[in-house]
């Protein structure tokens, strides 16, 4: 049965599996913003694939959203401190790249939708860019 694209935040996270609500992870609002991103940018590409510059940009924006969340959950793996930063560096860096591609799909989305996955790409940077320093202040016990 295909998914049906949700209308906001909140309708989004009632379609969430249990098992990931359950996972310690998903209190990280930051975590759950990048899984509704990634779960947009898989809609938002059907704009960018009705030619060939739209699929080239439809392949990095789903690698660069994807990476968001998938680069929180292997890091949240390793435990806290330094090694968690590095992680969320990598997210962070996934979160601008993304918010990028969104500018250049201007051309193909519809400048609202564009807009709107801006914003909520710049909710989660601001997100990671408080966290990654709170990380690198946590020392791992010996």
């Amino acid at each position: 049965m295909p998914s049906i694209k949700p209308k906001s935040f909140e309708e989004w996270v009632d379609t969430v599996s249990p098992m990931l609500q359950r996972d310690p992870l998903w209190h990280n609002i930051a975590y759950q913003k990048a899984l509704f991103l990634y779960d947009l940018s898989w809609y938002d590409c059907e704009y960018l694939m009705e030619d060939t510059r739209g699929r080239k940009l439809a392949a990095q924006l789903i690698d660069a959203s994807s990476s968001i969340s998938a680069n929180m959950e292997e890091g949240y793996g390793k435990g806290f401190g330094a090694d968690y930063a590095r992680f969320l560096s990598i997210a962070l860096g996934s979160a601008r790249e993304t918010r990028g591609w969104y500018w250049r799909g201007r051309h193909k989305i519809p400048l609202a939708v564009v807009e709107h996955r801006m914003s909520l790409a710049s909710e989660i940077i601001a997100l990671l860019v408080t966290t990654i320093p709170q990380q690198r202040q946590i020392k791992k016990k010996k």
